[in-house]
């Protein structure tokens, strides 16, 4: 049966553009003189952006433009289309320039087909992204895949449509009807499915429009997943409708596959701030690398978890654990910018091949690998951190 709520959503109707947007605390911030940590000189060296490859209603676009006065010295390129960007993507050669790329150059695009996608593990559902890629390089992720060795942010500039799109699926979907694994209440959507809201909100409002979408909405709630400390996000006021997922691992392997990221130390110690702030605070246990001494560096994590953890922060907290994916062609481009971190992600004598959902050929470790490795992740945390709920292992 045709489930109308999976179904493409490219209708022009809005039930309210930006302008209807409840003004942002970091605008309210600008106008009385207080810094932004997005102006600060630690912001600027993630994203000292050079170049601004952009289709060109994205650029006139009030967002767009927004960006192009942001950097008002990157060099701007007018593009066909955000996946097409020439001597960007397909380029062997920036292979090299792998991380440099990542801070220097942005693609403005507008997101042209707004569908929902039903999930059910993390969240109810898979809501249309505000961004693809990221300015952090962490070796594991699975965004650069269809790119082609360069993996800048895109930043999709038609935030209204995409925020319009959510406000008719919600409507469409009701009240929960009963709970599940990712919300007792509330429908649970994953705003950030390919890029990282905390460092798009270093580039413009659109992480802070759908906060402020969300808190409006008492029957779902946003979520996404982070690896980087934005103190921006602090003022947005969220009012317990956004859940922020800090992605942490053993601080070795962090160091190792990382690469551009907060310290796990510190995305553990904004925990507390974000829950007063209005957030919702939970954790992903991710990726679980097997290498050796795995189990012992995963145990020093959750004991430091508990160690330096609130009450207030484990009283609300729950975990998600997902084992490492991995792909032969991310493999390749690793080869080139990164080997080291290829010594403790590619060990074909622990793993298998896997087709993803986009037709992808991945790798994940066997069966019989995973499932010891997720089994002995749940004692680990059961003997470490019981607090800690365990929402789904996979």
């Amino acid at each position: 049966m045709h489930d109308p709520s999976t179904a493409p959503d490219d209708g022009p109707g809005t039930l309210f553009g930006l302008d209807a947007l409840t003004p942002g605390p970091p605008a309210a911030a600008a106008a009385a003189g207080g810094p932004l940590f997005r102006d600060s000189s630690t912001a600027r060296r993630l994203l000292p952006v050079r170049e601004i490859h952009a289709e060109p209603a994205a650029a006139a676009s009030p967002r767009g433009r927004q960006i192009l006065a942001r950097f008002p010295d990157a060099r701007v390129v007018e593009v066909d289309s955000h996946w097409r960007v020439p001597g960007l993507h397909g380029n062997e050669g920036n292979v090299e320039r792998w991380v440099r790329i990542k801070g220097e150059t942005l693609v403005l695009g507008e997101r042209k087909t707004l569908t929902t996608r039903p999930n059910g593990r993390s969240a109810d559902w898979i809501a249309p992204g505000a961004s693809n890629g990221c300015a952090m390089a962490c070796a594991y992720c699975y965004v650069p895949r269809r790119k082609g060795y360069a993996n800048p942010v895109t930043v999709f500039t038609n935030i209204d449509r995409i925020i319009a799109h959510l406000g008719r699926h919600i409507a469409r979907q009701g009240p929960k009807p009963e709970p599940n694994q990712c919300d007792p209440e509330a429908w649970v959507y994953d705003v950030g499915e390919n890029g990282d809201c905390s460092v798009d909100a270093l580039i413009c409002d659109n992480t802070a429009d759908l906060v402020h979408a969300f808190r409006q909405w008492p029957t779902a709630k946003a979520s996404f997943a982070t690896k980087f400390v934005n103190p921006d996000l602090l003022a947005l006021d969220p009012r317990g409708r956004t859940r922020i997922r800090f992605s942490v691992m053993p601080p070795d392997d962090s160091r190792l596959l990382d690469v551009r990221t907060s310290p796990v130390a510190e995305r553990i110690a904004a925990a507390g701030d974000f829950l007063d702030a209005g957030y919702e605070v939970h954790f992903n246990l991710s990726p679980v690398v097997v290498r050796p001494g795995w189990e012992e560096a995963w145990a020093g994590l959750l004991r430091h978890l508990d160690d330096v953890l609130p009450d207030r922060v484990k009283r609300q907290a729950a975990a998600e654990v997902i084992t490492l994916t991995h792909n032969r062609e991310l493999h390749e481009v690793n080869l080139g910018w990164h080997p080291r971190a290829e010594e403790v992600l590619w060990r074909p004598e622990l793993q298998q091949a896997k087709r993803s959902e986009n037709g992808a050929l991945n790798v994940r470790y066997r069966n019989s690998v995973k499932a010891g490795a997720v089994e002995r992740l749940r004692a680990l945390v059961a003997a470490h951190a019981p607090w800690l709920r365990v929402r789904y292992a996979f």
